[in-house]
């Protein structure tokens, strides 16, 4: 995983928050129009989402925004898997590096889910792109 990015006073805030509000540190955060992604720790997620998720959606209200949490992971294709939830896979993440040198991941979706996987004029898979080069060196990441 790669390290080397940097964090906005606002983003250092939600984080600051969000530990405040779960008692899980997150790793990074990125802020996309009305919705708050964070990254925790591998096996973090459960102590997040535990009481029903309340902690999380009480979060959401404080922020007046929308909250999603991705749990990090030492192997990239479980991360990418992992960010593209609730979206159900039809196979594993494969990672390939092209002949030009740049690594891709890719990204089988269940046909009924693609949409969900891309998001609203593509913010999803933007979001997804964004993190896994940040934190796997990873170019682009493709949905089929």
């Amino acid at each position: 995983m790669s390290e080397g990015f940097k964090l906005t006073e606002k983003e250092m805030k939600y984080i600051s928050l969000f530990e405040a509000a779960t008692g899980v540190a997150a790793v990074d955060c990125v802020e996309s129009g009305d919705l708050v992604v964070f990254l925790v720790r591998e096996g973090d997620l459960k102590k997040v989402l535990s009481k029903g998720g309340s902690k999380i959606q009480e979060f959401s209200k404080i922020l007046k925004k929308r909250v999603k949490v991705i749990e990090l992971s030492d192997d990239p294709s479980k991360f990418v898997k992992n960010a593209l939830m609730p979206a159900r896979l039809s196979g594993p993440v494969r990672i390939a590096s092209r002949p030009d040198g740049k690594k891709i991941a890719i990204a089988s979706v269940e046909p009924k889910d693609k949409g969900l996987a891309i998001g609203k004029n593509g913010k999803t898979i933007e979001l997804v792109r964004l993190l896994a080069k940040r934190h796997y060196s990873i170019d682009h990441v493709t949905v089929q």
